[in-house]
């Protein structure tokens, strides 16, 4: 029940804005998991599923809740918008419109047209199936078919158009499953097959194909020991058969139990979204989604992406830079915790706590005109100062700003020292033995 107000509240309060100012994790006033991601149109869309706390009638308060679907979209991967629900368990006729079953989707635009794809429980009881639903712009509105796709039962489908125009759906119920679609995008043309050489020990689901100069790539969820890591295998042809080749992404370090992914393609930059359980530490079924840049190797094998706090883009230095979302930090002296624990998408404060630790905060943008003042969300009950230079702990200083005692978090200003135009790494390094908890940092004219 806690969870349950705790996403009322937030919910009311992002009522008035859509927009969603992001690091990691990308969408910070709400649950979202399973994320797949396309570029649409120049812009990225994200389709994720939507964790919410189980109502008072859903009988598993341990287990996962959703709902419906909304769909997000940028085009600098650090502004997200919310164009709200597309789809809802209780608004497609063949769903059951109680079973908070939907699990991960995903879109692809053909002849104009785009289809997503979602799985939830029939209310036929014959377990959980895959639907889709019609719209004229990847933000909708969406119609959904009366029926699911006929000859699939399972959750978690991909679907993949290859370069002869072939569109095939994957997806998983204990193993991976994949068929070619008709062309109307709606019907299946050939029979599921299982599609063998993956991990015979432990799931795997949430099957993700792509196709990067010539080879296929099948990622996935793999439970060796007892959470997820993220794998993938290759091939010549869609539909396999696939051999092994590595790990994407490690077990996460904070115990989330699922990952699932997606990869693509911006700009001349590859990229990996995938979800972990940061909002809700101690509930893993409550996920966000996150994103960080993913590298190949000339041989055309992927690097293991390191999840980072940081995530991707362009921060504006007039804008509130969330310190806490930092690229790296000094080997001791820094640590993080909830501003409030009772609404977790407030977000975290950095405390810093020995003279010259500090914090690196990478890719902020300077802009071309003369910033003279910097603003800090700070507290601290002694009193501190912080520096903040440029690109290194001893790069070019910009600023430094007393930080009254106080026991609350409170915005103080000062002058800057220098300005430097252009994109840079952003570094505060605490000058003192003090205690001092930061929250956001912001520059102005």
């Amino acid at each position: 029940m806690k969870y349950f107000k705790q996403l009322l509240l937030v919910a009311a309060l992002a009522f008035f804005s859509t927009s969603v100012n992001s690091q990691n994790p990308v969408i910070r006033d709400q649950f979202t998991a399973d994320p797949t991601a396309r570029v649409f149109n120049n812009k990225i869309y994200l389709f994720p599923s939507h964790d919410i706390p189980a109502p008072e009638s859903f009988p598993r308060k341990d287990w996962f809740c959703m709902a419906d679907y909304h769909v997000f979209s940028s085009s600098n991967l650090t502004d997200w918008t919310d164009h709200g629900v597309i789809v809802s368990q209780d608004k497609v006729e063949w769903v059951n419109p109680t079973s908070f079953s939907m699990w991960a989707p995903d879109c692809i635009e053909r002849n104009g047209k785009y289809y997503f794809y979602f799985p939830a429980n029939n209310k036929a009881g014959r377990g959980s199936g895959v639907g889709v639903a019609v719209a004229d712009k990847p933000e909708g509105p969406y119609v959904p078919q009366p029926l699911p796709i006929t000859g699939i039962m399972g959750i978690d489908p991909c679907v993949f158009i290859d370069k002869d125009g072939q569109a095939y759906i994957y997806y998983s119920m204990n193993r991976i499953f994949g068929a070619k679609l008709k062309e109307n995008m709606l019907e299946l043309d050939t029979k599921p097959v299982v599609l063998g050489d993956f991990p015979a020990r432990g799931l795997v689901e949430g099957p993700f194909l792509f196709e990067r100069k010539g080879i296929y790539y099948m990622t996935y969820p793999h439970v060796e020991n007892k959470i997820e890591r993220l794998e993938y295998a290759i091939s010549d042809n869609p539909m396999g058969p696939f051999t092994f080749k590595g790990v994407i992404m490690d077990e996460n370090p904070m115990g989330t139990w699922t990952n699932h992914h997606s990869l693509v393609e911006y700009n001349g930059q590859w990229y990996l979204f995938y979800h972990q359980s940061a909002y809700s530490p101690k509930f893993d079924k409550n996920r966000s989604v996150c994103t960080d840049s993913l590298f190949f190797n000339e041989d055309g094998t992927i690097r293991k992406v390191i999840p980072t706090n940081r995530g991707v883009g362009i921060t504006n230095a007039l804008g509130k830079i969330e310190i806490d979302r930092y690229s790296h930090i000094s080997p001791d002296g820094v640590s993080l915790a909830f501003i409030d624990t009772t609404i977790t998408f407030k977000g975290w404060k950095a405390i810093m706590g020995k003279q010259n630790s500090w914090i690196a905060y990478n890719t902020v943008d300077f802009g071309n005109k003369k910033l003279k003042k910097i603003l800090v969300n700070a507290s601290s009950q002694t009193g501190g100062t912080l520096e903040f230079r440029l690109d290194k702990p001893d790069g070019l200083l910009l600023a430094a700003v007393k930080i009254p005692s106080g026991v609350s978090l409170n915005t103080v200003n000062a002058k800057m020292s220098k300005y430097q135009k252009g994109t840079h790494n952003l570094v505060m390094v605490l000058k003192d033995n003090s205690i001092v908890e930061v929250d956001w940092v912001q520059f102005a004219r």
